[in-house]
Order: structure tokens, then C-alpha cells, then sequence
């Protein structure tokens, strides 16, 4: 069972938005997840380090405006104007922005979603067609993140397998098990 340091969940009619992360002050000892229902959440998760990676933290913020955005729309005080809800998640996203200010990913995402929001002006949209396109680029940012993880990994294994003894070794026994310790530490 591989862990997701990212679970998300659009709303449907028969269910709430979910946006939950692996708690990274958990580990290794539990894997437990942190559920982010607003900005807020996501604030303190980002503050408090239970969100680590510099896309992750990204992700997490774009995806915690869009479940807050969901939720607020579901109780029926979303804004009908485009421009309200423009003004609405660009203040969501300069808020969750000042939890990490310099993380570099964060402002990045920060200001193409403003983009996003700035083109789905121009389309004399609505205020549900604002938030849509908003939905749309906030969860693209994950998939493209998992394909990217995904990516890396597949591009590893052959890599350790080809140039390692151990990995070389394991293909010549039909081994199945070849364990890997990963580290990361750019902070």
C-alpha cells in the first residue's frame, strides 16, 4: 500500500469536498492525515509543517481554497458576481501565501491561479463559471504533481536497476525485493 501524501475529494451531490494530508509530524512513527476543511486549516497545517514539499504545500493551499469555496457555495453564500468570487479566492490565496512566504511553489501557484482567474473574467463568465475554471486548475496542479512523483519514480527503479549492484543483482535473480531509502532535505 503506497501512502498519498495528498487525498482529494470534489463535492458531488451526495457528498462534502474532502481534502486530507499525511501528517508529515506523524511520521515515521503513525501515518495519520490532517483534514483540511478551509484556508485556515490549511494555514495552520502549512505553519505547523504537517504539509512538507515545496509542491505539496502549493497543492495543499489551491486545493484548501476550493473545498472552502465548495463548502461555501453548498450553504448557499458564494457570491453570484465573477467579480466577488475573483476577489474572494484571490483573498484566500494571499492569506494561505503569508503561512510559508517563502516558499517559492506557493507563490508561484499563487499567481497562476490569479491568472486563471483573470482569463475566466474575460469569458463574461459567472460567478459558478469563475469558481469552476478556478476547480479545474487547482486539481490539475495535483494530478500533474502525481504524474510528475510517478514519473520520477518509474525513471529511478530503472535507473538503481540498471547501474546498481544490488539492482543488477536483483534482475539476475528474479528477485522481487530491493529496498530503497529516500531522503530529501532542501530546507
Amino acid at each position: 500500500m503506497a501512502l498519498q501524501a495528498i487525498r482529494y475529494r470534489r463535492a458531488t451531490n451526495s457528498s462534502a469536498p474532502s481534502l486530507e494530508i499525511l501528517d508529515q509530524l506523524a511520521l515515521p512513527h503513525r501515518s495519520t492525515y490532517f483534514h483540511i476543511y478551509n484556508s485556515e486549516d490549511a494555514y495552520t497545517a502549512i505553519k505547523q509543517m504537517r504539509v512538507r514539499g515545496a509542491p505539496a504545500i502549493a497543492i495543499v493551499a489551491a486545493l484548501a481554497v476550493a473545498v472552502e469555496i465548495s463548502n461555501v457555495r453548498t450553504i448557499g453564500k458564494l457570491p453570484s458576481g465573477a467579480d466577488s468570487v475573483r476577489a474572494l479566492i484571490g483573498e484566500r490565496l494571499e492569506y494561505l501565501m503569508a503561512s510559508r512566504p517563502t516558499a517559492v511553489n506557493l507563490a508561484d501557484a499563487v499567481e497562476k491561479l490569479k491568472i486563471i482567474l483573470k482569463e475566466a473574467m474575460k469569458e463574461n463568465a459567472t460567478g459558478d463559471a469563475v469558481v469552476e475554471k478556478y476547480f479545474l486548475a487547482a486539481e490539475a496542479m495535483l494530478v500533474h504533481d502525481v504524474e510528475d512523483n510517478e514519473a520520477i519514480g518509474r525513471y529511478g527503479a530503472k535507473w538503481i536497476q540498471e547501474h546498481t549492484v544490488a539492482g543488477r543483482r536483483r534482475s539476475q535473480e528474479k528477485s522481487s525485493e530491493l529496498k530503497v531509502l529516500t531522503h530529501c532535505n532542501t530546507g
